[in-house]
C-alpha cells in the first residue's frame, strides 16, 4: 500500500511538472501579472477573482476600457484569467455572451485602431550603431552593444531569443553565420529551426564580424553568448534579459538623436521585416527568418512597408 501512495505522489509531482512546463516561463509570468491586475480590482470592490464569474469579468474589462486599454490588453487579460482559472482548477466561461458582446461594445464605441511601435529601419539602424561606435566607453561594452542591435535587427529576433542565445548555438561557415534556435514563442515544443545570417558588403555594419569581434574581445566560449557587466568592464557569467535589450535600444536612439518615445525592443524585429519587405523579398522569405507561423503580422509588415511603395497617388501628376 506504501508503494502505491508513493507511486502516486511521484506520478502527482511528474503531472505538476508537466502542467508547469506546458506554457513557457515568460508566458507564465505575463498571465499572473495580468491576473494579479484582475485580482486587485475584484479586492477594491468586493469581488472573488477566484473562481470568478463571467458578469465580473465583463465588469473589469469596462473597467480597464475606461482607462483608455488598448483592445489588444482587454483579450490579453480575458486569455489570462482564463488560463489562471484552468491551472487552478477552476472553470470559467471566456465565451460568455456578457464577456464578448461587451467587447464588441467597446470596440464599437472606441474603435479597435492600435498605433503599433515603430520599426527601426536601415537608416536608423546605422545612426545607432555610429552612436554606439563614438561612445566613450570600453571597447568590449561597444562590441557587446552593437552585436545586440545587428544580430536582433539581421536575423529578425525576438528580444528573449537573443539574451537566449549560448556559444554552441553558433555556427561560423564561410558564407557567414548559422544560429540554431533551440525554443522560440511560436516553437514551444523545442523543434527548433536555423537562421542564416551572411556576411554584409560593410563590415561596419556586418552582424557576423561583430559577433566574432565580441567573441574575441570577450573570450567567450561556452554558456550564454550576451551578458551582464558587472562594475567597470567586468564580464559576469549571467545572461542579460530581454528588459535590458529594450532598455539598450532605447537608450541608442535617443544618442543617435531619435526620439525613442514609440519605439520598443520589439522595433529591431519589425524592423527587419519592414526593411525586407520594402525590398521586395517575398512573404516565405521573411518567415523563414522570423520563425512566424501565421502570415497576419507578416502580411502587416508588408501593407506598412507599401504604404508610399504602391500609393495610388503615385501615378497622378500634380
Amino acid at each position: 500500500m506504501n508503494d502505491i501512495t508513493t507511486d502516486i505522489k511521484a506520478l502527482q509531482e511528474e503531472t505538476l511538472l508537466n502542467l508547469q512546463n506546458s506554457k513557457a516561463n515568460n508566458t507564465v509570468r505575463a498571465y499572473k501579472s495580468d491576473f494579479n491586475d484582475f485580482r486587485i480590482f475584484c479586492a477594491q470592490n468586493g469581488f472573488k477573482s477566484l473562481p470568478s464569474d463571467p458578469k465580473i469579468v465583463s465588469l473589469y474589462l469596462t473597467h480597464l476600457s475606461t482607462k483608455d486599454a488598448k483592445i489588444s490588453t482587454l483579450k490579453r487579460r480575458l486569455v489570462s484569467i482564463g488560463v489562471i482559472h484552468k491551472l487552478k482548477g477552476h472553470y470559467l466561461d471566456t465565451k460568455h455572451p456578457s464577456i464578448i458582446e461587451n467587447i464588441m461594445g467597446i470596440k464599437r464605441r472606441k474603435g479597435s485602431f492600435q498605433k503599433a511601435k515603430k520599426p527601426i529601419l536601415i537608416n536608423s539602424l546605422k545612426l545607432i550603431i555610429n552612436a554606439i561606435d563614438q561612445q566613450n566607453k570600453q571597447e568590449i561594452k561597444k562590441f557587446r552593444d552593437r552585436s545586440i542591435i545587428l544580430i536582433g535587427f539581421s536575423g529578425g529576433f525576438r528580444r528573449n531569443e537573443i539574451v537566449s542565445l549560448n556559444y554552441d548555438d553558433l555556427d561560423f561557415v564561410p558564407e557567414g553565420l548559422k544560429i540554431n534556435i533551440k525554443r522560440s514563442k511560436t516553437d514551444q515544443f523545442g523543434e527548433g529551426f536555423t537562421k542564416a545570417l551572411p556576411y554584409f558588403d560593410s563590415s561596419q555594419y556586418c552582424p557576423v564580424i561583430s559577433l566574432k569581434n565580441w567573441l574575441d574581445i570577450s573570450k567567450i566560449t561556452s554558456g550564454p553568448v550576451f551578458r551582464r557587466f558587472l562594475k567597470g568592464s567586468k564580464l559576469s557569467e549571467n545572461r542579460l534579459t530581454d528588459q535590458t535589450v529594450a532598455i539598450l535600444i532605447k537608450e541608442y536612439l535617443n544618442l543617435a538623436g531619435i526620439n525613442s518615445k514609440n519605439y520598443s525592443g520589439h522595433s529591431l524585429r519589425s524592423g527587419f521585416a519592414t526593411s525586407a519587405a520594402e525590398s521586395g523579398v517575398e512573404e516565405r522569405n521573411i518567415m523563414a527568418m522570423t520563425g512566424h507561423k501565421s502570415t497576419e503580422m507578416v502580411r502587416r509588415y508588408i501593407k506598412e512597408a507599401n504604404l508610399f511603395k504602391n500609393n495610388a497617388l503615385n501615378k497622378i501628376k500634380l
